[in-house]
């Protein structure tokens, strides 16, 4: 994987998804932040006796919408899908979870 994209700093974010597993939650997420124009840099999700765990780091240089735009509408669409799914700017993250 190329590290210079990780040093990029001030164009990340970062998105979770959480819920019950179900076909397809990766693909969907993936396929939304490409017709925005954001690449996503890392993932790793998991499961847990049938709940699924994602978390994205996502590059925003190139993105069409805001976060807080793109955070509106895939919380929506993910609730639809009876998950829940959060963005934000890295930044407001690193600060909600400093020790």
């Amino acid at each position: 994987m190329d590290n210079n994209k990780y040093e990029e700093q001030g164009h990340r974010g970062i998105v979770t998804v959480l819920g019950r597993d179900q076909i397809g939650i990766i693909s969907w997420v993936s396929t939304r932040l490409a017709e925005y124009s954001i690449n996503i840099l890392d993932i790793s999700q998991t499961i847990v006796q049938g709940f699924f765990t994602m978390m994205m780091v996502i590059d925003l240089t190139k993105s069409t919408v805001g976060v807080s735009e793109l955070a509106k509408i895939l919380g929506e669409e993910g609730k639809a899908r009876g998950l829940q799914v959060n963005v934000q700017h890295e930044d407001v993250f690193t600060f909600m979870h400093r020790i």
